[in-house]
């Protein structure tokens, strides 16, 4: 209903410590029994089959829990076994295990498990956790990632590498239709490039940089601070030939240890003002950034757009699994599914928006392949303007300044009101006029170019979409 086409799923892969959110894996080949039987969760994903979800698998390639009585970390009484031999054994930051990937042994158990998962559960493709750690005999710690002479300078794993060119060149044999997906956060080129052009073969990899950018924008800049040259640059900033999974946040967010977009921007007045009918100054904000922030990265993505359970409605909490820090409570290892249900609070207008948002963007045939061209950008009055074949969208950032007839350039035409930020429905305050049709006013200079002025009224802290419809 919500209009997305995939499920990723993470903590599969069985895990000796709840709260090691399933990352410090004891049995690669078996599913974690906290969360039912093999046979149900085969059942799960062919119920999503049936309604044409895809089912991505969340896998851990990259360490393996140091675990002794459970696990591989000793299985036949060594140390070198699975792991390294020496002191690259133990993984400085995570606290666990380093597979060596030299081991043609290690390579024949790490590529059976991905075709176990694929073959047996029917697993769609994968996301692979932690590549960055993979790719590096430092495992990226540290490590500045400034130009190109940084990515291969010695320091890289050839070992690693060739494994994931491996299993990706497995996976789509096993599946032509897999979707591999490298979390990978130096940059390394070459990562989601097809192995015969001398690539690793991921199909995606994630945009890193787009949900750390938020939260410092959140965290360090005031609202009139916020550039659209800056938001603009950051979101399109990619390689033409690597598609890229963009995101406004994912569990590194939601998890324990940082807040979501929405909890930040409304913090805990969201236990308080969520009502309809509150009108508080800080919820109202926060609905607002909420949707733009949402929008403008699903607007630009080139690949594919994630967003993580319950953001899609503005979910108020984290979620933190039982751990000594927090005496093994559970109190927020969930999500309040009730709240979007509820009619009197304000989580409902959020998730009609995600829906528009999406729904909109699934409409237009191969739309992450259509380029992004830019129409405008103004740091001074922080509008931003962008085109994707018929539809144009622009997003006022400013928070006190609206503006009437706001003017750029666009191709000219005439244009509708698909999308508006501001719709009551949404949650706005439904001062744009979504019936109106806008027609470009011609400009002799640019007649060649086949554009006009395309002149609008935008409010303050709203975004809208406008198709060309002549």
């Amino acid at each position: 209903a919500d209009g997305y086409n995939a499920i990723q799923i993470m903590a599969i892969q069985e895990h000796p410590y709840y709260g090691s959110f399933g990352y410090h894996v004891s049995s690669f080949y078996a599913p974690s029994s906290r969360f039912g039987t093999p046979d149900e969760l085969k059942a799960l994903i062919d119920d999503a089959h049936s309604r044409g979800i895809a089912v991505i698998m969340d896998i851990v390639h990259s360490h393996a829990v140091k675990n002794e009585v459970e696990g591989l970390g000793r299985l036949d009484g060594s140390y070198n076994q699975y792991f390294y031999g020496d002191h690259r054994r133990e993984h400085s930051a995570w606290d666990s295990l380093c597979f060596d990937y030299g081991k043609n042994e290690v390579l024949h158990f790490l590529l059976s498990n991905c075709k176990y998962w694929l073959e047996e559960f029917r697993f769609d493709g994968f996301r692979f956790d932690g590549v960055t750690s993979m790719l590096y005999y430092n495992h990226g710690l540290g490590q500045a990632f400034g130009s190109y002479a940084d990515y291969y300078n010695g320091g890289e794993d050839t070992n690693a590498i060739t494994y994931l060119t491996l299993a990706n060149k497995l996976i789509h044999q096993v599946n032509r239709h897999a979707i591999t997906i490298a979390e990978e956060m130096s940059g390394m080129p070459g990562l989601a490039y097809p192995i015969k052009g001398g690539g690793m073969g991921f199909d995606y990899r994630m945009a890193m940089g787009i949900p750390d950018y938020w939260i410092k924008m959140l965290k360090e800049k005031k609202d009139e601070d916020w550039h659209p040259t800056s938001i603009f640059w950051e979101l399109t900033n990619r390689r033409a030939d690597e598609k890229t999974i963009s995101y406004v946040e994912s569990h590194d967010q939601a998890l324990v240890g940082d807040k979501t977009v929405i909890f930040r921007l409304i913090d805990d007045k969201m236990y308080w003002h969520m009502m309809k009918g509150d009108n508080d100054a800080a919820v109202n904000r926060g609905i607002a950034m909420h949707k733009m922030i949402r929008l403008v990265t699903l607007a630009t993505i080139n690949g594919g757009y994630l967003n993580f359970m319950g953001n899609e409605f503005g979910h108020p909490e984290w979620i933190d699994f039982p751990r000594e820090g927090n005496g093994w409570s559970y109190k927020y290892a969930r999500r309040q599914w009730e709240l979007v249900d509820r009619e009197d609070l304000r989580y409902g207008e959020l998730l009609a928006f995600d829906n528009a948002m999406i729904h909109l963007v699934e409409s237009v045939e191969n739309f992450q392949a259509l380029p992004v061209a830019r129409l405008w950008d103004s740091d001074g009055d922080q509008v931003l303007a962008f085109g994707r074949g018929d539809l144009v969208f622009v997003f006022n950032w400013a928070p006190f300044k609206s503006y009437e007839g706001y003017g750029f350039l666009a191709p000219e035409g005439e244009y509708e009101v698909v999308l508006s930020s501001d719709d009551k429905q949404f949650g706005g305050f439904g001062n744009i006029d979504d019936t109106t049709h806008h027609l470009t006013q011609p400009d002799p200079l640019y007649a060649g170019e086949h554009k006009g002025w395309l002149k609008l009224y935008l409010p303050a802290r709203t975004c809208q979409v406008l198709r060309r419809v002549n």
